[in-house]
């Protein structure tokens, strides 16, 4: 029993890939997959001083009105659901539950239930990355450096890391080529003056005059996402080629129209039993596909 406790938790510092197999790795998941296999022998107080934030997670703001709700609820009813945490060379570091410990330090507790993993540094960092791709409100351009910052340190490919998000592989292609958009378009996508559908139409275009053109023009005539692809087409713009993958595996006659529409909404689709499928992480990356439908969300 003990040599099997000790290979799981080797696993899990090797990276996040252990504790998902192969399902698309989701940040609110992964709290709720060490939960359920822990034991309640597993769960201990540590104290709060020697909590800190995840170190590769950027600082984040916290809405303190609900931050102070939850430390009411602390006061009166305690931590119902222990944080994860990661024993560091001095004290912790927080894997999962950063709102709990701090609402906890509001209500001026010293200790909190807490499970420790020893996950590697790079499962750490990916967690970062994961909490920023899947819960915060990032703008295309944020999003498209996560994915390169996730490519890059961690080594993988584009169609490693799409299976790991979910996503489809011409999704993470497409969301790379806005890194190589102008100074300019960009700073209007971080500005959320263009939005993600505006910078997936304008990467795609060759010449960068043009891009900059029409980015001026989607702007002072508020177009549409499928305005804008109707006026890139219309103006014959050169447009830049976008590998997209064919498999020749798992063959149906619905193949072709699933690549078709993952291509098209960035996200796996399938189609099954007269049922279309359409994947999508969270609220945001679902606003995201109802803005390429072309309905008000």
């Amino acid at each position: 029993m003990r040599e099997m406790e000790t290979s799981r938790r080797k696993a899990l510092g090797r990276g996040l890939e252990e504790l998902f197999n192969n399902e698309p790795i989701a940040y609110e998941k992964i709290e709720e997959k060490i939960m359920n296999e822990t034991t309640n022998e597993e769960i201990v107080e540590i104290p709060l001083k020697e909590l800190r934030s995840n170190p590769y997670q950027p600082r984040k703001n916290f809405d303190e009105d609900a931050l102070q709700e939850l430390a009411n609820s602390i006061k009166e009813h305690g931590v119902f659901q222990p944080i994860i945490a990661k024993k560091s060379i001095k004290g912790y570091e927080i894997i999962a539950g950063e709102r709990r410990v701090k609402a906890s330090i509001l209500a001026g507790k010293e200790t909190i239930p807490a499970i420790i993993r020893d996950f590697s540094d790079q499962a750490m960092m990916e967690i970062a990355l994961l909490e920023n791709l899947q819960r915060e409100n990032l703008n295309a351009l944020e999003e498209a450096i996560a994915y390169k910052k996730l490519l890059d340190e961690l080594s993988l490919t584009q169609e490693e890391l799409a299976n790991r998000l979910g996503k489809s592989r011409s999704h993470i292609t497409n969301m790379l080529g806005l890194l190589t958009l102008p100074e300019e378009v960009k700073d209007k996508i971080s500005s959320g003056k263009l939005t993600m559908g505006h910078a997936r139409v304008l990467s795609k275009i060759e010449d960068s005059n043009k891009v900059k053109e029409l980015a001026e023009k989607i702007i002072k005539e508020d177009l549409s996402v499928r305005q804008t692809e109707e006026l890139s087409r219309g103006e014959d713009l050169a447009r830049k080629n976008v590998q997209t993958r064919k498999s020749s595996s798992n063959f149906s006659e619905y193949k072709p129209f699933e690549e078709q529409l993952s291509e098209k909404f960035g996200t796996k689709i399938k189609i099954k039993n007269n049922k279309l499928e359409i994947s999508f992480v969270n609220k945001n990356d679902l606003n995201r596909i109802l803005e390429i439908i072309g309905l008000d969300n």
